[in-house]
């Protein structure tokens, strides 16, 4: 049997859900999942990582199966071999910047940060969310997590 309650009780060993989990000196991570979340309440997962490291700086997810610190090196490695690809084709000068998966419930959407050195992978409903709106919503999410990066080096 079901209970969805259940999943709200932090007895039960489960991370809580609904709630941004930052790594320290993530501002700028943090700012950027809590653009997304303001345009996008009913997402399922979003997470900003770093792709070198595959560390995981901010994350938010409302369903307990995804699990934004397992998927990263898949993600992390599907990238590397993008960008070996690109290499043995002679395309080294191109820069990736966007990776969508689709399945028949969900849209699974990776935008990599200019540069390459952070992404941010969000998982949507198929049938509650524009993929148009997604894709421009993390269009700028990426702006304001550059942006945020920028100040916080100045």
């Amino acid at each position: 049997m079901n209970f969805p309650f259940l999943r709200h009780l932090p007895s039960l060993g489960r991370p809580p859900l609904h709630r941004v989990v930052a790594a320290t000196g993530a501002a700028a991570a943090e700012a950027a999942l809590r653009h997304l979340l303001a345009e996008l309440p009913e997402l399922l997962l979003v997470m900003v990582a770093e792709t070198e490291s595959g560390q995981v700086l901010a994350s938010y997810t409302s369903q307990p199966q995804l699990k934004p610190g397992s998927t990263t090196p898949f993600w992390r490695a599907i990238v590397q071999q993008l960008h070996a690809s690109q290499a043995a084709q002679g395309q080294a000068d191109e820069q990736l910047s966007e990776l969508l998966t689709t399945l028949a419930s969900q849209l699974h959407l990776l935008r990599l940060q200019p540069g390459g050195q952070q992404f941010i992978y969000l998982v949507v409903d198929a049938h509650e969310t524009n993929l148009a709106l997604a894709r421009e919503l993390m269009q700028q999410a990426t702006k304001l997590l550059i942006a945020s990066n920028k100040q916080l080096l100045d």
